[in-house]
């Protein structure tokens, strides 16, 4: 019976870090507003079934073009993508929680209006989560407000 309760006690030890770290993670999750080069939009963050993360526009403020069709993702490098509306693009894709540093990287940043993707860092400051994008020493940060 000792040796059940010690394992038990040792399994807990082992266990509840892991939840509280996928708990601060999850803080992510949510929707946010932003604008952007004159852009407003709204953005969900879900998080995956790998425990990775992603980010993806849910609507936007001019999404038609002056001539009445719908906005699309036409800078995409990946030309099956160009089709896609500009209210379903994904934005940040695959950013793990780094739990020592208390922010999410390791994966990526779209901007639409290049069609470039990026390194990306995102971490909270209040309400507002910092976006930033990285090219070698460069970076952008945009600034998103949770809902």
């Amino acid at each position: 019976m000792r040796r059940f309760i010690f394992a038990l006690i040792c399994s807990l030890f082992l266990t509840v870090p892991t939840l509280l770290a996928d708990t601060a993670g999850d803080q992510i999750v949510g929707t946010y507003t932003t604008t952007r080069k004159g852009t407003s939009s709204k953005i969900k963050v879900t998080k995956l079934s790998n425990g990775k993360y992603r980010a993806q526009v849910v609507w936007i403020d001019n999404i038609k073009n002056a001539d009445g069709t719908i906005r699309t993702d036409i800078h995409n490098k990946d030309k099956a993508k160009r089709s896609v509306r500009a209210d379903q693009i994904v934005l940040i894709n695959a950013v793990e929680y780094n739990a020592k540093d208390n922010c999410w990287e390791n994966g990526e940043v779209y901007d639409p209006t290049s069609g470039k993707s990026y390194r990306a860092k995102l971490w909270f400051e209040g309400k507002k989560l910092n976006v930033r994008g990285f090219l070698g020493p460069f970076h952008d940060t945009s600034i998103w407000v949770k809902q």
